[in-house]
């Protein structure tokens, strides 16, 4: 058995060697460090568990295993969502009933209490939150996920460790060896100078990226947090060692890795120290290291960045980087939508994703643990008189309840008065209005804010890719505004919607007649239509109609012979809209009746799911 997976090993290495060892010469000009590599990736790949490599071999057969029609992810936090990794093990048969078989582990890697980023500054990259569990732990959830076929992914942060990492500490010791995995500087004008160029992450929580250490005499580069260093990929031992991090948790049974920040891993002095063509050749070289280790492990992209800097992370189809990427400009670009009730820029936003090759899988959503930021298209949106400053006062506006006829709900994130730019959190129920009618007691209110939850879920669903929800919004939980009774949490506005999971809610699930059993009861429906209907496999044609109506998105996809048109109204108004003359033939999917496409009637925040007959 040794000598055959040898060989295996060995056909997965000669088949990526040469160009994993000119780029890592090209980066690095260390023969002595790759061939300690290569020699790691044997390790690695010898301790690798046998269904694992089983379920590896399954996915170089079957390379398409994840774009196909049943994927439905969840995110969550594991501490909110059932206490600890044993606690979500007890909930799988939860997550099984909410179709969901990508379950997202928010970060649950050692972290300081108090500095933690929300997960993403990591003490220990082999060591579980005590309070959350053990590696031991992991194994045997990641274990009862595959029995299940639910796939798990983790966060995976590259760009920096916490300055509780044992490295760090070293480094502040004044260990040489150890200042070299980041970036030191005893004086303050190489700092000065990479501040010329380089954008702050978080001008207002955090301004600038460097750091001083009174205690070490010295300034340390800090892209985001002062207790989140940068580390140094111009060193091979960094890289190195990250790479080991990375194969250690693919063999706990990972099945994605999210790359956290991963435009930022790379520095440049005289550079935004953003998206730099070193990064390519990192991820690259991860995504081979990962072919020839662990081949059934996905990585998955997080580049929050306009659309002509986020497609080059999917690489080249003869040199592919990320196997995913967040469609993150759609996200935000939707929720501007709500806010205007004109469906022009997210048409435009569509067509540039469905342009693109269909070998490019996008995780698709609505919210996430993150803040929402307004990286909108302004060059279109000036067309049509909107600045950026204004319009982006407009939707914080909106969305907190002030402007626009809303009925939202949120907190600012990050809010910088001199720039008057901000980020917003709420999660998906209570922007959509119900935490307002449900304060109003109001049941018309509530009712329309049920049927925008729905009607954007069912339009997410409908995008090319993957969609992803967030754990809670399957039952509608609202803003928690406890968080700001935690002194840990009371400075960050995005726990708003990272609140605990309300289970005695979740019991009422199965109710028809609840808030909860209408939003779980409906998306479910959504969720068995997709997996039934197979032109929404990732790879299917997708494109947009002119509705000639500002408030009604019409999206169409086809694929293997069948079509499906989705119809979606934007507003909280009635709307007709014309498709054609006669239109054909259709079944709406959700009601079973047979209609035509000449005279289309929504109601407010009305869809129809359309195949052809």
């Amino acid at each position: 058995m040794k000598e055959e997976a040898g060989q295996v090993f060995q056909k997965r290495l000669e088949r990526h060697h040469d160009e994993l060892r000119w780029l890592y010469m090209e980066l690095y000009g260390n023969d002595s460090m790759f061939a300690e590599l290569c020699d790691h990736m044997w390790q690695f790949y010898t301790e690798r568990k046998a269904r694992l490599k089983e379920d590896d071999a399954g996915r170089e057969k079957d390379g398409g295993w994840y774009r196909r029609n049943d994927m439905l992810g969840m995110m969550f936090y594991i501490d909110n969502f059932a206490g600890n990794m044993k606690g979500v093990e007890a909930k799988l048969d939860y997550i099984s009933g909410c179709n969901v078989n990508y379950i997202h582990l928010m970060p649950f890697l050692d972290t300081p209490k108090g500095r933690s980023d929300g997960g993403y500054a990591v003490s220990d990259f082999r060591k579980v939150q005590e309070n959350l569990g053990t590696m031991e732990d992991l194994e045997s959830l990641t274990a009862a996920c595959r029995e299940r076929g639910i796939h798990v992914c983790m966060d995976f942060v590259m760009n920096h460790t916490s300055e509780e990492h044992e490295w760090a500490k070293k480094a502040r010791g004044g260990d040489g060896e150890y200042m070299s995995r980041y970036f030191f500087f005893d004086n303050p004008e190489e700092p000065a100078r990479y501040e010329r160029t380089v954008p702050q992450v978080f001008p207002t929580t955090a301004p600038g990226n460097f750091t001083w250490l009174p205690d070490a005499g010295h300034y340390v580069m800090t892209s985001f947090y002062p207790y989140q260093w940068d580390l140094n990929y111009k060193n091979p031992r960094v890289f190195n060692e990250m790479m080991y991090n990375f194969l250690y948790l693919a063999n706990r049974g990972i099945d994605i890795i999210r790359i956290d920040a991963v435009p930022y891993i790379w520095k440049e002095l005289n550079t935004q120290c953003r998206n730099l063509p070193q990064v390519h050749t990192i991820v690259r070289m991860m995504r081979m290291i990962s072919e020839i280790v662990c081949p059934g492990v996905l990585l998955l992209g997080e580049v929050v960045m306009e659309p002509e800097k986020v497609t080059p992370y999917f690489g080249t189809v003869e040199k592919p980087e990320c196997h995913m990427l967040y469609n993150v400009t759609t996200m935000a670009t939707t929720w501007h939508t709500v806010a205007t009730r004109d469906v022009k820029l997210l048409k435009k936003q569509l067509d540039t994703v469905n342009a693109l090759p269909k070998d490019y899988v996008f995780l698709n959503y609505l919210r996430c643990h993150d803040d929402i930021g307004w990286g909108l298209d302004y060059g279109t949106l000036r067309m049509d008189g909107m600045e950026e400053r204004a319009h982006k006062k407009y939707l914080n506006d909106y969305f907190q309840g002030y402007a626009g006829g809303s009925n939202s709900r949120g907190e600012l994130y990050n809010a910088d008065p001199t720039t008057g730019d901000a980020r917003f959190c709420g999660t998906t129920a209570s922007m959509c209005g119900v935490e307002k009618a449900l304060e109003e007691q109001d049941g018309a209110a509530l009712e329309r804010a049920v049927n925008l939850d729905l009607m954007l879920h069912a339009y997410m669903f409908l995008q090319s890719g993957i969609p992803v929800l967030y754990g809670g919004d399957e039952i509608g939980q609202l803003n928690d505004y406890g968080y700001k009774e935690d002194p840990d949490k009371a400075e960050d506005s995005r726990y708003l919607h990272r609140g605990p999971m309300d289970w005695k809610r979740a019991e009422r699930a199965g109710d028809a007649d609840t808030l909860e059993g209408k939003i779980f009861r409906g998306l479910g429906r959504l969720e068995r239509i997709r997996k039934t209907e197979k032109v929404f496999v990732s790879c299917a044609d997708t494109w947009t109609v002119e509705t000639g109506n500002p408030s009604v998105l019409c999206m169409g996809r086809h694929y293997d012979g069948e079509q499906l048109i989705g119809v979606f109204n934007f507003s909280e108004e009635g709307k007709m809209v014309r498709l054609g003359e006669d239109g054909g033939s259709y079944l709406d999917l959700l009601s079973g009746e047979v209609c035509r496409t000449a005279e289309i009637r929504l109601p407010g925040y009305g869809f129809y799911y359309l195949k052809k007959r």
